[in-house]
Formats: structure tokens, sequence, C-alpha cells
């Protein structure tokens, strides 16, 4: 397995020809720089698996770039690839069963998909794709992103790059070895609040009370930036007693009935509360993700860095801070390619189920067992 991870800077980087059922070449990019140079990506990778999608930033080693093109061309050297896509018609649950139904073999190890960021409730995408594959298949993947602007999201797949898509990639085969993690670093504050009313993926009341009006009472002086300013707040959500909680970004709010639009669900019943920015746990939290994402044995040949644009947005001037932690934990034989998403796809550790999180770096590694 080789990779040559680096930006898109109108043609292919030098490497030597591989039959393209073992070309993978992954392209994340800002919304109008991938929507233009798509067509060349994908015709110049002839009969390659192109998978790539719109971001809130790109990561290229240990540099996050705005307003460019991360490109990562991988060659296995046994594992085989393929790709599936389908647009988010019928509901999201739907659309997963129809991507995992597409990929699903004997030989299917890993899947990493990849859907539009605002269209998409990805919690019941992910039960889609899970319920269609074996248990034994591992999923990743991440909601494209449009930078703070939550306009619209594209995702690619071969020829074929729009809005309201998910595109998806299979691996296959015995020597494939993938591992993820999912951290965050946020810390919560305030009472934790009671779901009363919601639907999928939209909440209505907290304790009986508008959701949008109490959780403008919270943000104060930043409520007048919704929903961009909501990236700075997420919710932390406990389904059940004893679960895990995960963590809810706000993609839309809608005034008239008070509601606020999350990226994955939020049952009723279920318990939230508001969280905030932890400058160094959110960096410790990257390398946490990485060191539980590392194989253990040799460096992985590939890390695919999946961020939250909330954090991006928080850490500012530090955002490498967090990248250049990961690599830390790798070390240098490790190429780093990824981008910064309206939501993550991954198991919180390799053995946990898969879910949607928000707020967190997530890393998928890769590598090929001889």
């Amino acid at each position: 397995m080789r990779v040559n991870a680096t930006t898109w800077e109108g043609r292919a980087p030098s490497s030597e020809h591989i039959e393209g059922a073992r070309r993978l070449v992954l392209a994340f990019g800002a919304r109008p720089r991938l929507s233009a140079a798509w067509d060349d990506i994908a015709a110049t990778f002839g009969d390659a698996t192109v998978l790539g999608c719109s971001t809130s930033g790109e990561i290229v080693d240990t540099s996050v770039l705005d307003d460019s093109i991360a490109l990562a061309v991988v060659d296995f050297d046994r594992t085989e690839v393929r790709g599936a896509t389908t647009n988010l018609d019928g509901g999201s649950y739907a659309s997963g069963v129809r991507i995992g139904r597409a990929l699903a073999a004997e030989s299917l190890r890993h899947v990493l998909v990849l859907s539009d960021g605002l269209a998409v409730n990805g919690t019941e995408l992910v039960a889609g794709i899970e319920s269609a594959l074996a248990p034994t298949v591992t999923v990743t993947g991440g909601l494209a992103g449009d930078g703070a602007r939550f306009e619209h999201t594209v995702v690619g797949l071969g020829r074929d790059l729009g809005s309201e898509r998910v595109a998806a990639i299979g691996l296959y085969g015995d020597h494939i070895r993938a591992s993820s993690a999912s951290l965050g670093g946020w810390d919560s504050f305030g009472p934790e609040r009671l779901v009363t009313s919601a639907s999928g993926n939209v909440v209505y009341e907290f304790d009986h009370q508008p959701a949008l009006d109490l959780y403008k009472r919270y943000l104060g002086e930043h409520a007048k930036d919704l929903p961009g300013s909501a990236l700075l707040f997420p919710l932390q959500v406990r389904f059940r007693e004893g679960d895990e909680p995960v963590v809810r970004t706000i993609l839309g709010v809608d005034e008239e009935h008070q509601s606020m639009t999350f990226a994955g669900t939020v049952p009723e019943g279920s318990y939230a509360r508001l969280m905030k920015a932890n400058f160094d746990r959110l960096i410790e939290g990257a390398a946490g993700a990485a060191q539980v994402a590392n194989h253990g044995e040799a460096a992985p040949e590939l890390a695919i860095l999946i961020s939250c644009v909330g954090r991006k947005l928080v850490l500012q001037q530090r955002i490498e801070e967090e990248v250049e932690a990961v690599r830390d934990v790798l070390g240098p034989a490790t190429a780093l390619v990824g981008f910064y998403s309206y939501g993550e796809i991954s198991p919180f550790t390799p053995s946990a189920r898969c879910e949607l999180h928000n707020q967190t770096m997530t890393i998928t590694t890769l590598s090929e067992a001889a």
C-alpha cells in the first residue's frame, strides 16, 4: 500500500499506474474550488475510484488549509475498492440501506461514507448502512461541510458530484487493516434538560419550554449569530441511563416553531446539556483519538482525519495544534489527509458501535498486511 497525500494543483502527483480496482483517490475541498475542479480530477485518475466532498477546511499532513483541495492517492497491493452512491430520497435511513446493500459482500471489511451535510439525519443514515452489513464490517466517514455558511454541500463519486447525495467506498479482502476512534474535549455546563418534544433530529421543547428560546437565553449575545454561533455551544445528549453521551451540533433554527434541527437524532426522553470549548482538552482529544485508532503494530500508512468545523472556529490560530498532536502520536511515516465537517461518523473506539458525532476529531487509520 502506497499513499501520496498532497493538494490538487491541476495534475496528478507522479506515481506508477495501478489497476483501477486497487486505486482510491480522496478529494476534500472548499465547495467552489471542488465543484470547479471535480471533472478534471475524475478524468485525470481514469478508472480509479474517486470519492470526495466539500469541506469547512482541508487537512494535508499537519497543515490546515482553506480554499484548497486536499488529495490522497492510495494504491493498494491486495485490497479491492468499490464505490456506491445514492440520492437522499425516501429518508436518510433508506439511503443508508441502499448504500449498504450496494457494497455488501462476504469479503467487505470497511466502509468509508461521505454525505451531504445539511439534508441528512446522520444517525438514521448510519443505522441504515449498518442494517445491510455484517456486524464485522466497520463504518467511518463524515458529513460534508460548507465553511460556516450552512448554504449547501456537495458529495462526489467518480464523475458524479452534487448536493443531497451520499457516496461511499468499500474495502475488500483479508489484507486491509482499518481502525478508528472519535474523541471530543468539550466541557458541559448548566443543568441537564429533558427533551420533552422532538421528532427525529428536530427538537421543539426542553423541559416543556420552547427549545430555541431556552437555547438563546444560554447564548446571550451570541444568539444573534445563529445558526453559525451554535458551533461554539453544542449539546451533549444522553439517550438512556448509562449510555455514553454523544455531542450534537445545530444545523438550523426555525423561529416560527421555536425549534432546532440537529445533525443527528435527539429523541424525546433523552437528556441534553450545553457544552463549551476547553482549548487544551480539544487538542488532548485529538491526540487521544489517534492513540485509540493506532493499530498498535507498525505505524498505519494512512490516517483520514475528519474534525468538526466547530473545533476549527474555537481553536482559530491554534487549529494546527490538533493535527500536530495526531502526528506526534502516529509518527512521521503515516500520511495524514482529511477535512473539517458538519458531522463525524465512527465508533468511539474500535470495539464500539458506529455513531454520528459532532464536535469530535474522528480518525480512521488504514494499512495493508502482507
